[in-house]
């Protein structure tokens, strides 16, 4: 099993020419899903692998069609699996840049008070930004959004962010 990376689960089927109603959890969408695009469907603890034929969106999901798998009897059964992509298909980015799996666990710094405010535990795409959420143990998380006048240094060789928090942000509780 090579390296793979999340890129979304499948919710159900949409009508009867094997479409599948994804809820995509990858920052990439376009370039993810783009027909020609190889995919994994995880499915029984085996792995399927597909080739996107054709993506369309509809509000928060995907409709999904994968090649030779244009029937809903040939889908049915992916209902609730995950995909992915392999680590080969991502693409380089360019500097500054990350992929969600990159700055999901990385310890977050309070540069002010020079403290471990928690660990990225969830990133949510907002349109103008991505918004981090923040665990910290014992307390309400934090979403912090991804900018970079908040954002100031990461480091993946340390596993470690340090951010600058504006004031009002946190509830110091």
């Amino acid at each position: 099993m090579s390296t793979k990376y999340e890129v979304g689960k499948i919710v159900n089927t949409h009508g009867i020419k094997g479409e599948l109603k994804v809820f995509p959890s990858t920052d990439f969408i376009e370039e993810r899903f783009a027909p020609g695009m190889p995919l994994i469907i995880e499915h029984q603890k085996q792995e399927v692998e597909v080739t996107v034929k054709s993506t369309r969106s509809v509000k928060n999901f995907l409709l999904v069609l994968f090649e030779g798998l244009e029937d809903i009897n040939l889908v049915e059964k992916y209902k609730s699996d995950l995909l992915y992509v392999a680590k080969e298909n991502m693409q380089e980015l360019e500097e500054g840049a990350y992929y969600y799996h990159q700055i999901i666990g990385l310890e977050v710094i309070d540069l002010d008070k020079d403290e471990v405010l928690g660990k990225v535990t969830e990133i949510f795409p907002t349109g103008a930004n991505d918004v981090w959420t923040i665990e910290k143990p014992g307390r309400k998380d934090v979403l912090l959004p991804f900018l970079n006048q908040i954002v100031k240094k990461i480091d993946l060789d340390q596993n470690k962010a340090w951010v600058e928090v504006p004031e009002g942000l946190i509830d110091e509780d």
